[in-house]
């Protein structure tokens, strides 16, 4: 199991990133959480099995088909196990 806290910048506000986050992560049976940051970024971070973190990241860097992805910054974190399900924030 890992952690990842992740940081999507670009146009990623007000288009669905967020929900789609959300329908993404509960597909790859990944917890944790999404939330627009002041900056315009979204920020979040996710627990799952190895492979459907990397999914979810590959994911990240497309986003919801109104998103507009400029950079997407990953930061591994040690796994707490603590987040039950996946929220929007």
């Amino acid at each position: 199991m890992e952690r990842a806290k992740i940081k999507v910048i670009g146009d990623v506000q007000g288009v669905f990133y967020r929900f789609s986050a959300k329908i993404m992560a509960d597909n790859l049976g990944i917890t944790g959480w999404a939330e627009n940051e002041p900056d315009g970024s979204v920020a979040m971070v996710i627990e799952g099995e190895s492979e459907a973190i990397k999914q979810f990241v590959r994911w990240a860097r497309e986003g919801s088909p109104m998103a507009e992805v400029e950079k997407v910054e990953v930061e591994k974190e040690k796994y707490k196990g603590d987040i039950r399900s996946f929220e929007v924030r």
